[in-house]
């Protein structure tokens, strides 16, 4: 390169970018302003990248050349995935993070030992430790949850548990802990390479044990706890590589993903221990005393003149909205029923779907006014006045059991109070249980009516019963 980065540039360029890093995050607690959130943390990573590769030090510049062309190659088509998508392409990015941070921990403990032990002083090691198995563990841990969004047939959608299970997992990061500990002090024993292997080993099979037990209820916390892991790798690769910026960065990213756990938990009025460790998604046996339960069907005819005639109606979305990718056809209701004079709110759980905000963003890109989208906590409160509670793919978020059935798996979890409306109308693909593995109370309410089948197919009927109606209200 024709320029040379001094030490003086080095230090202000990173000071931009870790203002811009942090104003960047700022900005993502507004949609309003969420462009500019990504174009300053595009512009602080651009900032970080050039001026360190300006330095005197940086001599390889081809290989940097081929993994900039690299990154371009496989991140440019992962930005084009459909908004229904995200939530795996979310759990890629941060198993890239990992495996980088891994990788970067092993070449360079590989390379201070070649150059003499003295250069793998205790605190280094500490900081490689952490590095290796942090990253490895979010690399295999983040690639098995893409794989349970995405619903990869060969891997298990539902949790896989068996006797024990906690105590190989315990045991597991005991040994690579144990071994890390004779690493500290015997950085360079004829062994240290070997077992410097087996701890790698440890943690990309620790990250699949961990994930193998989270069914699909939890996975946007198990999102955020994998944020956070890759953030803590990065901060150990700061102090690896002696980069205060990547200390930086790394630690708002696995503070604002360990807050964001925090939320998620205190959404689901659960513990970290419980969310890694309560297999909460297995499918219960039903209970056989009782008679049976039966869905009260509705015809899309019946369920427009309904919504016609109310003055309040909320809709509630949930993952089967993200699977029919049907967000526009709910902007296509919303703007029908604006029109008739009907107030529509959209109440938004903080773990409907499968990552922390999955809603926000998919009624963001239908363009549905942000004013009209509500929190729980908020929304509630209305809901003995809704006439029509329209809840389209969610299950769990709104089963009225959470609040009374000791036995269920989701008691104590606060719930959207679609029970609460004069009516509900709920679309549903199947009878299938939700992430849970729970029938939903709710479905067999007295005020509940199922439009069963394909949400965009459903909702795109009722825009068509309402277009053709005779618009009084």
């Amino acid at each position: 390169m024709s320029f040379s980065v001094t030490p003086s540039i080095l230090s202000f360029s990173y000071l931009v970018a870790t203002v811009l890093f942090i104003f960047s995050l700022h900005w993502m607690n507004d949609p309003k302003t969420a462009r500019r959130a990504v174009m300053a943390g595009t512009l602080a990573m651009t900032i970080a990248v050039l001026s360190t590769w300006g330095q005197e030090i940086v001599v390889h510049h081809l290989w940097i050349v081929i993994a900039i062309i690299a990154g371009f190659v496989v991140g440019v088509p992962l930005s084009m995935v459909p908004m229904t998508a995200v939530p795996q392409r979310t759990a890629l990015s941060h198993a890239f993070g990992g495996i980088a941070a891994g990788l970067v921990g092993t070449a360079k403990y590989y390379l201070w030992l070649s150059e003499g032990a003295e250069h793998l002083t205790r605190f280094r090691m500490v900081a490689i430790l952490i590095e290796i198995i942090l990253g490895y563990l979010t690399f295999t841990g983040s690639l098995l949850a893409a794989g349970k969004l995405q619903e990869v047939k060969w891997i298990p959608q539902r949790p896989v548990t068996y006797v024990g299970q906690n105590i190989v997992n315990l045991g597991l990061l005991l040994a690579a802990v144990a071994i890390g500990v004779f690493l500290v002090f015997f950085p360079a024993a004829d062994v240290a390479p070997k077992l410097f292997s087996v701890i790698i080993v440890l943690a990309l099979i620790f990250g699949v044990l961990l994930i193998i037990p989270i069914g699909g209820a939890d996975m946007p916390t198990v999102i955020a706890i994998l944020n956070a892991y890759a953030g803590l790798s990065a901060v150990a690769m700061g102090f690896v590589l002696d980069n205060k910026l990547l200390i930086t960065a790394g630690a708002l990213d696995g503070s604002s993903g360990l807050i964001l756990s925090i939320i998620m938990c205190k959404a689901m009025n659960r513990s970290f221990t419980n969310v890694l460790f309560g297999a909460f998604g297995q499918v219960q046996q039903a209970k056989e005393e009782g008679e049976e339960q039966v869905y009260k069907p509705e015809t899309i005819e019946g369920a427009g003149h309904v919504l016609e005639q109310s003055q309040l109606v909320v809709i509630v979305p949930g993952y089967g909205m993200a699977v029919a990718q049907a967000q526009h056809k709910v902007r296509e209701l919303y703007d029908h029923l604006t029109k008739l004079g009907i107030s529509v709110k959209f109440a938004i759980h903080p773990v409907a779907g499968r990552m922390p905000g999955h809603m926000n963003v998919l009624l963001a890109e239908a363009e549905i006014p942000y004013d009209d989208l509500v929190e729980m906590e908020d929304i509630n409160a209305d809901m003995p006045q809704c006439d029509v509670a329209l809840v389209v793919g969610a299950n769990d978020v709104v089963n009225p059991a959470a609040r009374y059935d000791e036995t269920s798996p989701i008691y104590g979890m606060p719930i959207i109070a679609a029970d609460k409306a004069r009516t509900v109308f709920a679309i549903k693909r199947s009878k299938n249980p939700g992430f849970a593995g729970i029938d939903n109370e709710l479905y067999f309410s007295d005020r509940t009516w199922m439009l069963f089948g394909d949400a965009k197919h459903v909702l795109g009927e009722l825009v068509k019963q309402l277009s053709g109606g005779s618009g009084m209200h």
